[in-house]
């Protein structure tokens, strides 16, 4: 793990009262500051959008997850390019993404002015970072200022660079390199941004980044599926005001508040509610029962709400809830637990709010994600790959989901006993709880021969040694074919009913019988498939 950036000493230079009130001021000497440390995978990104630039694409797309460093990615781009001599200019839509950028360029040794109200001016400076309402107003939509020159337009969360200002700045810069940068490269509707961009660069997946360490692991509980047939969709996301209708309702309030005490172990937490009253009303709930919470929303005075943060990153109080105020731009490391109370059909929102809690933080193993909304079962797991595109036609995709409840993957359901998300037939990840194999009423099953009582219950007439041997081979059948170890644990269950219990079994050759049921069930698949896409063109 690279070593956390110091902190700056003040500087005088500007004069008090000149600095805005949430950019800490950056014009100190350059003296006892060197480039970060890069992760190796930060490293390898770094290296491949030069390569890509070296072949000539000017329109590049970095898709990182949330927490993975896409600043300090940027940050060691900009550092190589104002060395070769060029003028980048970094442009962000919240004050917290300019403030990270500005810190990041510090750490790197790089010198920059800010557009941005109420900070000084510095137009000598090679590297520019910009609010982008602040330079569409000055630059754009009037001449106050020039635009600053350019060899490189960095935009950061640039999924919403289909904006009017956004296409305007663009547009005012035909021959810089672009760099877009984002954890969701994809419109609200799930679309590609091809019409923007030429080439997506991505960094390691949300699976990696937790595999490596870098990031933790969600739980998720999902207590409640909320109904919203009837719900108006419009730009690929519910209609809010529908939306806050149905969700704000005193049961399900209650029920948050009920299951956030029974399941969160009191851990810092963030909700993420429909709209200002449903987040109003979430807080005073956890209010009456004697729970610190605070609330933030767009109309919150920026002092109030850093404020607030500060308390919640400090555990001064437990929760924190808001409308739509911290999807973007905001870390808060110790924060492990996080209520969605807001459904979204919008994969790209649902990522952005998920990865909101899986920063690492010293003591801190895991996340909790309590689900009052149902997404994870339309979006499916924060870890899940995602399949991005370009393509203005395309949506991205989480296939993975998209498979569960088929014929190969089991589908996603809640245990009976705590609520935790698991694979339906499966035992549950957070208490053991085991389900039952209900037995099915019929005389031949999948070509074995089974033993049918008076009551049409059947059952497999097979010892457990037979059963072992059978997995055996089903694993060498994995191992030679190249798939993973989970689709032997599928077809034992498929033919058995069961799900395997056996510890580090040994492959073994398989025989004729078990190929030729192996073969059975392909042939049953095929036959499936062809019978389904007959009767959807019929």
């Amino acid at each position: 793990m690279p070593p956390p950036n110091g902190s700056p000493p003040p500087c005088d230079q500007h004069g008090k009262g000149q600095v805005s009130s949430w950019i800490e001021c950056r014009h100190d000497s350059n003296v006892g500051r060197a480039p970060q440390t890069l992760w190796p995978f930060q490293a390898e990104v770094v290296a491949r959008i030069a390569a890509a630039r070296a072949a000539g694409r000017r329109r590049l797309l970095l898709v990182a997850p949330t927490a993975s460093g896409k600043t300090v990615i940027i940050a060691d781009i900009i550092r190589a390019a104002a060395m070769a001599g060029e003028r980048t200019l970094f442009l962000a839509h919240r004050r917290e993404l300019l403030s990270q950028a500005s810190a990041k360029l510090y750490a790197v040794g790089i010198d920059h002015g800010i557009i941005a109200p109420e900070f000084p001016s510095r137009p000598g400076e090679r590297v520019q970072v910009a609010s982008i309402p602040t330079l569409h107003a000055r630059a754009v939509r009037s001449s106050r200022i020039e635009l600053p020159p350019a060899d490189i337009l960095v935009i950061d969360e640039t999924h919403h660079c289909r904006a009017r200002t956004y296409r305007k700045i663009i547009e005012a810069y035909p021959d810089a390199v672009l760099i877009g940068m984002t954890a969701t490269p994809c419109r609200g509707d799930g679309r590609g941004l091809g019409n923007v961009f030429q080439e997506i660069v991505e960094a390691p997946s949300v699976a990696e980044l937790i595999s490596g360490g870098y990031l933790v692991p969600a739980k998720y509980f999902a207590p409640y599926r909320p109904d919203l047939k009837g719900v108006r969709v419009e730009r690929g996301d519910y209609v809010e005001r529908q939306l806050a209708e149905r969700m704000d309702i005193g049961t399900l309030v209650g029920d948050i508040v009920t299951h956030w005490i029974k399941l969160s172990e009191r851990r810092r937490t963030v909700v993420f509610a429909t709209g200002v009253a449903h987040s109003v009303h979430i807080r005073d709930e956890f209010r009456r029962a004697g729970i610190m919470a605070e609330h933030i929303d767009g109309s919150t005075p920026i002092k109030e709400r850093d404020a607030i943060l500060a308390q919640l990153a400090a555990g001064k109080i437990e929760i924190v809830t808001n409308a739509m105020v911290l999807t973007e731009g905001w870390d808060s490391p110790s924060v492990s637990c996080l209520v969605l109370a807001r459904p979204t059909k919008s994969l790209g929102l649902y990522i952005q709010m998920t990865g909101r809690v899986l920063r690492r933080s010293p003591g801190k193993t895991d996340a909790l994600i309590l689900d009052h909304a149902g997404a994870v079962f339309h979006h499916g797991f924060v870890d899940d790959p995602i399949i991005w595109t370009l393509d203005e036609d395309k949506r991205a995709e989480n296939r993975a989901h998209a498979s569960r409840g088929g014929h190969e993957r089991p589908g996603l359901t809640t245990c009976p006993e705590c609520k935790a998300v698991r694979f339906r037939s499966q035992p549950c990840p957070v208490c053991g709880w085991r389900p039952k194999p209900k037995p099915g009423a019929v005389d031949v099953e999948d070509g074995d021969l089974v033993h049918v009582d008076r009551h049409r219950r059947g059952s497999m007439r097979a010892d457990e040694a037979a059963q072992y041997r059978f997995y055996r081979q089903l694993i060498w059948i994995c191992d030679d074919r190249g798939y993973e170890r989970g689709w032997a644990w599928h077809k034992f269950q498929e033919r058995y009913g069961n799900w395997p219990n056996y510890r580090n079994p040994q492959p073994l050759p398989p025989d004729d019988a078990t190929r030729a049921w192996v073969r059975s069930r392909q042939i049953a698949y095929a036959r499936a498939m062809a019978r389904r896409r007959q009767e959807s063109g019929s």
